[in-house]
């Protein structure tokens, strides 16, 4: 089954080119959320396997609190991609890790990948170099 993967980036160039990226490695994406709110609901309506989260939303520096929610209590994995990475450094209870921006499609793909067999309690070796894993 193709993994259903949430945006939550309040940048719509940004998310769009996220949306482009993960449709053309055969991703689901059911959709991009600009504020904690909108996310939340998202989640409620949709089955989410993956959220790619940015720190700074559109209603502020929401999304460490919108991931720390989504990994702990809704069961979606959580992938932090932001500018300012320093935020996160030390880890978010439900997250796996944080992919710096700006990124390519490679690392996002490689990101995206990780996370996912992470996920699904496949064996992974190493982390790809992008991100940044938390403990």
């Amino acid at each position: 089954m193709t993994a259903r993967i949430l945006i939550i980036e309040d940048e719509a160039l940004v998310a769009m080119e996220l949306r482009f990226v993960l449709e053309d490695l055969g991703y689901s994406v059911v959709g991009t959320a600009a504020d904690a709110r909108t996310a939340r609901n998202l989640v409620r309506e949709n089955e989410v396997d993956l959220a790619l989260v940015d720190i700074h939303l559109s209603d502020g520096p929401t999304g460490v609190t919108v991931g720390r929610e989504l990994g702990e209590d809704m069961g979606v994995t959580v992938l932090f991609m932001t500018a300012n990475p320093g935020m996160v450094r030390g880890g978010v209870a439900g997250a796996i890790g944080v992919l710096s921006k700006p990124t390519d499609e490679r690392a996002v793909q490689t990101a995206v990948d990780y996370a996912l067999r992470r996920r699904q309690g496949q064996p992974v070796e190493f982390a790809p170099p992008e991100l940044h894993v938390f403990a």
